[in-house]
């Protein structure tokens, strides 16, 4: 769908798909018309039997939503996928704000052309600032698959999420949600939305999931932007990728946040393996891994630290953060140790996926997961931040890795998922057959023991 109609010649936003009962798809998007108001408007597909919906027909009343009262005409987008209510009415939700207290509105409809604004909010949290893309869907508590938009009842809980228009970053929190008075709670409101978890903690924004009813699994769409000059997207003729389609489901372990995952798809594109079974990294050691190529793979890693290390080792009250202690050059007892992506020959250039444990003086562990760009290009006008977060590890769990390398492109994933960072970066010697992998241990007391998969991967090729 391209800008050609008065309501959305300044752009055609992001929107989303129901699919109602008959089979009949419809598409509500956010237009920006001729004076830049955000509206939203009512789109068909041309051709239902087409398998891509390349062509669509945008309703001739669009649009279908303008800005209430009391709401800033820059401040009204991105609607979500509907969900019926036990009225049979279809309701949806659309981000905003008022003042710095970001909102999601609440709609009902029957027929997707005129809508009735529900009192209130669905939630909203001060100091947040507009909320963009916001989605909202159950997760089942018992089941290990995706639940219809629609599905509610005990067994369920609610996630909703939000992209914060101010910092650029996915939030979501887990809650319970009252269909009869169309109000969101979170479990724990210290990570509300906004202030809490994050899908993602690389470069990874506007992200939306959707139901595939085919293999009842709920999957997300992300997308990862660009760092570097305008001039040099030009030159390079493409800016801005998705990211690898991911699961999504409750995590039923700890209760408290999703897990997400590449998917299963992906693992079609497998190709040679190469297995390295309990490979040792002293304190300070990087070991190279041969295994030919490294600019397209995927890598599944398990590490174990030595028990003594993590015994003997006083606890310190100091604060440990993965943007503020200096990255994978920072060394401390318990850390970091991980695997060195995308690295040229002589370590000049290279990108750190690493774990750090802290130890506190009570003698508790807390493990943090995170990607450090600071050495990842010689170039100096594209980001070189550190990324990254905690990642829970319940007792008895190894500490594992996944990461999927495609060229510029790291996803890596954490305990399964829990805790995900995507890396875009720009290597400029750490390219085709002059880049490296390593195993690395950079901790100062404690030596480590990985056991790795690692696959080349195909190129995907879409008919």
């Amino acid at each position: 769908m391209v800008p050609d109609h008065w309501y959305d010649i300044n752009g055609v936003w992001t929107g989303s798909a129901t699919i109602l009962p008959n089979g009949e798809l419809v598409m509500l998007y956010t237009g920006s018309t001729n004076e830049s108001v955000q509206v939203q408007n009512l789109a068909y597909p041309a051709d239902p039997s087409d398998p891509l919906l390349i062509d669509w027909i945008k309703y001739s009343g669009n649009p279908v939503l303008v800005p209430p009262p009391g709401i800033h005409y820059k401040d009204f987008r991105d609607p979500t996928t509907a969900w019926l209510t036990p009225k049979g009415k279809w309701r949806i939700t659309i981000g905003s704000k008022v003042n710095k207290t970001g909102i999601s509105l609440v709609y009902d409809t029957t027929d997707f052309r005129s809508f009735e604004l529900l009192d209130g909010v669905l939630h909203g949290v001060a100091g947040t600032g507009m909320w963009e893309c916001v989605d909202f869907y159950p997760v089942s508590k018992i089941k290990e698959n995706g639940l219809d938009t629609s599905a509610n009842g005990p067994g369920v809980k609610h996630v909703l999420k939000t992209s914060l228009d101010d910092d650029r970053n996915d939030y979501y929190a887990l809650g319970t949600y009252d269909s009869s008075t169309a109000k969101w709670t979170p479990d724990n409101p210290i990570i509300d939305v906004g202030i809490g978890l994050r899908y993602d903690y690389g470069i990874f924004y506007a992200s939306k999931t959707f139901y595939d009813q085919e293999k009842n699994r709920r999957v997300l769409w992300g997308w990862i932007k660009e760092t570097d000059t305008e001039n040099t997207d030009i030159q390079k003729g493409w800016s801005s990728v998705q990211a690898i389609p991911r699961t999504i489901l409750l995590d039923k372990k700890t209760g408290s946040n999703l897990v997400l995952w590449p998917v299963e798809e992906v693992e079609t594109l497998r190709l040679k393996k190469k297995v390295f079974d309990k490979l040792e990294a002293k304190a300070g050691e990087v070991v190279p891994l041969e295994v030919g190529s490294v600019t397209q793979i995927d890598i599944v890693v398990e590490f174990e630290v030595d028990k003594n290390s993590l015994d003997s080792i006083d606890g310190a009250n100091t604060t440990y953060s993965c943007n503020a202690n200096g990255g994978a050059a920072e060394r401390g007892a318990l850390g970091p140790f991980g695997l060195l992506v995308l690295t040229d020959n002589d370590l000049t250039e290279q990108t750190p996926i690493y774990f750090h444990i802290s130890k506190d003086a009570e003698g508790n562990f807390k493990t943090f997961f995170c990607a450090d760009h600071s050495r990842s290009s010689k170039a100096t006008d594209v980001d070189k931040g550190i990324y990254g977060s905690t990642v829970p590890v319940l007792k008895g769990e190894k500490l594992s890795m996944r990461i999927l390398v495609d060229h510029s492109i790291v996803e890596s994933f954490a305990q399964g998922g829990r805790t995900c960072i995507t890396s875009r970066i720009y290597p400029t010697t750490a390219v085709g057959e002059h880049a490296r992998l390593f195993l690395f241990n950079n901790a100062t007391d404690a030596g480590i023991t990985a056991s790795l998969q690692i696959w080349q991967m195909s190129s995907a090729y879409v008919q």
